[in-house]
């Protein structure tokens, strides 16, 4: 991995980072990071939705928090948002990653688009608190949001590089619109429908496939079964298979920043777990979740061995 992402090297060469009471200093290799203290001997139990990517930052935590002494279960790869929530909402888990437009759209059910990302996230922290008792952590300096992606092919030949192209499409050539999406997607009000409906879309119903979220990317790679397919923008795939997103020109999908997000009466006894999970987003930005997110599915890895050799690098654990 060594330097290939600027992130990586920032605790590199003996800078040492002291940011929300974790202190890291590598020296130039791998440090360990101090236990938190509070966090010896507490349990957890950390969730995550069943992409990649959750899968990833969950594992992250679920180290994390072991490397500062905590007893913790793993309820990984749950299923999808709303069931993952509920489990936060019931006390079947304790903290998860979210994201701030999948809860602003799909958990508040507000179409409203809120442009500025710290105020996105700042009203939804705010609201969750008080509806909730949930509470937001800091907001990560990436964004997981839907798109749509074509091979180059598609792109040179149906001439499409917006949504409002696609949509033009639909109605002028229908046949072409075919489209792969996840299922998850096809009932959001963030996803299909809503897409659809903003971009006042005509896709035949018999063109729309239902697929699993990792096979899409190679079904549009390959002209399967689809012209067009749902992909995450912090997908390494996109790169790797040389697909292009089209462009949101209409602003439909909100801001999707991560977030921990943490039961209230968790965060109250230990605030530690808190700053824990904040320094673990900070050594995050786009080029490094794409580049882990790639290992998995392209290289075959494993998500807890991504996520272990990560915060070796970044000093969390060690």
């Amino acid at each position: 991995m060594g330097s290939k992402n600027t992130s990586r090297n920032r605790l590199a060469g003996g800078v040492c980072v002291l940011a929300l009471g974790l202190a890291a200093c590598n020296g130039g290799e791998s440090g360990q990071a101090e236990e938190f203290e509070g966090l010896e001997g507490a349990s957890f139990t950390v969730g995550s939705k069943q992409f990649t990517e959750q899968l990833i930052l969950g594992h992250m935590a679920i180290m994390a928090l072991e490397e500062a002494g905590a007893s913790v279960t793993d309820q990984t790869g749950l299923a999808g948002t709303l069931v993952v929530r509920e489990a936060l909402e019931a006390d079947e888990i304790d903290m998860y990653w979210e994201y701030t437009g999948t809860a602003w759209a799909d958990i508040f059910g507000e179409d409203e688009v809120i442009a500025d990302p710290e105020e996105l996230h700042t009203t939804v922290a705010d609201r969750d608190l008080e509806e909730n008792g949930i509470v937001w952590g800091e907001r990560g300096d990436f964004e997981n949001a839907y798109a749509l992606a074509q091979n180059a092919d598609t792109a040179g030949e149906l001439g499409v590089s917006t949504l409002t192209d696609l949509a033009d499409l639909s109605a002028e050539s229908p046949e072409e619109a075919t489209l792969c999406i996840a299922e998850e997607f096809a009932g959001r009000a963030d996803g299909f429908p809503g897409m659809s409906e903003h971009y006042d879309m005509q896709i035949p119903d018999d063109n729309i496939t239902i697929l699993a979220e990792g096979i899409i990317y190679n079904e549009v790679a390959e002209g399967g079964d689809c012209n067009f397919g749902m992909v995450f923008t912090t997908d390494g795939r996109i790169a790797a298979l040389d697909l292009e997103v089209l462009e949101d020109d209409e602003s439909f999908f909100p801001e999707y920043n991560p977030s921990i997000t943490m039961r209230e009466e968790i965060h109250e006894e230990f605030p530690e777990a808190m700053d824990l999970m904040n320094e673990v987003m900070a050594t995050l930005d786009t080029e490094a979740m794409q580049e882990l997110n790639l290992q998995v599915d392209e290289e075959g890895l494993l998500p807890e061995e991504v996520a272990e050799e990560w915060l070796t690098e970044q000093g969390i654990i060690g």
